[in-house]
């Protein structure tokens, strides 16, 4: 007589096992069933990065953040432990980068200078500058300009993950999704930073527009947005790093005036 074979234990019963049961067993094979999240986030961090910065040590990372989401994630709350997971992987992921120090410091001022000058021209004009006005604010080419951009490329793909403080786990971009309720204080600051995020957007150019769009809320590579656009990866690298340096300088701005308020 054939033996029956056992049906596959459901993921909301490894919830249960782990969460309530606390079985060690449930909670290995969560990790086991979830791996896939942390090559999908990986790939994506990958994009852009020095090719000195090693894949093995971001899915180490990656591996730290999906079983610190494992073991706080609360399933009884009915969210997607996906969307959880992969923001924790993300996160650990850019620690373990930072604590690296995988960007040289020369990248970074150049980053900086080019944050700086979106922020108070396009706070001078009330628009969106273009890159002649900022290549002449800066005193070089725009052929030099263009090369700032690809070399501060490695800076931007994951700068809306960052955190908002430094000892904050949360970030600029987790802002744009619902959360628990907040108190009065937070909930304005969070309305008035949404709104001139929101804000932001609107002023950047349409296709500066399309790649944000495209890069943080469909998740296409780079690569993938290229091929969508018609354009090379490396104007699709540029576009986002513009993109991402006029709405740093927003948020720089909103930060400026809550400050002073």
């Amino acid at each position: 007589m054939m033996q029956q074979k056992q049906s596959p234990i459901s993921k909301m019963d490894l919830w249960k096992q782990w969460k309530v049961d606390g079985l060690l067993s449930a909670k290995q094979m969560l990790i086991e069933q979830y791996l896939p999240l942390v090559d999908y986030v990986v790939n994506r961090l990958l994009i852009g990065l020095p090719r000195n910065v090693s894949r093995d040590d971001l899915c180490s990372y990656g591996m730290l953040g999906l079983i610190d989401a494992v073991e706080k994630f609360d399933y009884e709350r009915g969210l997607q432990f996906e969307t959880y997971a992969s923001w924790r992987i993300r996160g650990a992921t850019i620690d373990g980068l930072r604590q690296g120090d995988w960007v040289p410091r020369s990248v970074r001022e150049k980053a900086k200078r080019l944050e700086d000058a979106y922020q108070k021209l396009e706070q001078e004009y009330l628009r969106s500058v273009t890159d002649r006005e900022i290549s002449a604010y800066l005193q070089i080419t725009e052929k030099e300009f263009q090369q700032m951009l690809q070399e501060i490329s490695i800076t931007t793909v994951s700068s809306f993950d960052d955190p908002i403080k430094d000892e904050d786990a949360e970030t600029r971009l987790s802002l744009l999704i619902d959360e628990k309720a907040k108190n009065p204080e937070y909930k304005v600051n969070e309305y008035y930073l949404k709104e001139s995020l929101a804000k932001a957007i609107e002023k950047l150019t349409e296709k500066e527009r399309t790649v944000v769009s495209l890069f943080y809320y469909e998740e296409l590579s780079l690569s993938e947005i290229a091929e969508v656009m018609s354009l090379s990866p490396s104007r699709i690298s540029q576009l986002h790093s513009k993109a991402i340096l006029r709405l740093r300088g927003s948020l720089a701005r909103w930060k400026n005036q809550l400050l002073q308020d």
